[in-house]
């Protein structure tokens, strides 16, 4: 079933310096991982939420990324609303946000998602959860090994967080930010009014106390570097099964 109601914003813009030189003539959101690209997990998992309408910023090697709108558009057909968001200089997460304020216009809610890590979350359990708590905001989170390297949560009794820093020097949890948000159109209009640059060191800490965790037990792995690379070409057949 199609849900109309939400929206997705795929930020996908990134240059992938670590994963050069491979990200020279690849972008980073395309790379190859099981015979996809990264890229298609991401609007896999939204057609099995019924999220149909998705916008996705680019900068880095454009026409391949032209290329791969033309072909993915063809494949999914016309009911599957593919926009990109072309950014000539790089706006930062919030700011790809502030650029494209009308998108969530006539939504209830929206997904932003970091589309350069690869996760088997549940988007549409995720979007059931925020509507089911009444917050403006949820943060998916995951337990990490390396605090200090993420933007790190705690939480109170009742899973609201209370407290968030982005690359703590002493992490107060391991629950660690996993790039994937929910908002309610009001909240994603808000965020577009502070005209900020990141969502982590701009914008979270100003939601603090109105922002939920929801826990990711699954598989979440930040394609950040080659050997982050090579795990998850290593992990997907587990993960995704034999077809992925």
């Amino acid at each position: 079933m199609t849900d109309r109601r939400t929206r997705c914003v795929l930020l996908a813009a990134g240059m992938g310096t670590r994963l050069r030189p491979l990200t020279d003539t690849v972008p980073k959101c395309l790379v190859d991982i099981g015979g996809k690209a990264l890229l298609d997990y991401w609007l896999e998992n939204l057609e099995r939420a019924g999220i149909r309408d998705v916008l996705v910023n680019t900068h880095h090697l454009r026409d391949a990324m032209r290329l791969y709108f033309d072909r993915t558009r063809a494949e999914r057909g016309d009911d599957f609303n593919l926009i990109e968001a072309y950014e000539p200089k790089l706006l930062g997460s919030a700011g790809t946000i502030a650029a494209n304020r009308s998108f969530m216009d006539g939504a209830s809610d929206g997904l932003i998602v970091y589309a350069d890590n690869l996760s088997d979350v549940d988007l549409r359990a995720v979007v059931d959860f925020h509507r089911e708590h009444g917050d403006p905001f949820t943060m998916v989170l995951f337990r990490t090994t390396r605090p200090k390297e993420c933007g790190i949560a705690t939480l109170d009794a009742g899973g609201r967080v209370i407290a968030f820093t982005e690359k703590p020097a002493e992490p107060s949890s391991n629950l660690a930010n996993a790039g994937i948000y929910v908002v309610s159109a009001d909240a994603y209009r808000e965020i577009a009014d502070l005209a900020a640059f990141d969502l982590g060191f701009d914008v979270i800490p100003g939601f603090v106390g109105r922002i939920r965790g929801f826990l990711h037990e699954g598989y979440h792995r930040d394609i950040g570097h080659l050997d982050a690379l090579d795990q998850a070409r290593r992990d997907v057949g587990e993960v995704f099964g034999a077809g992925a």
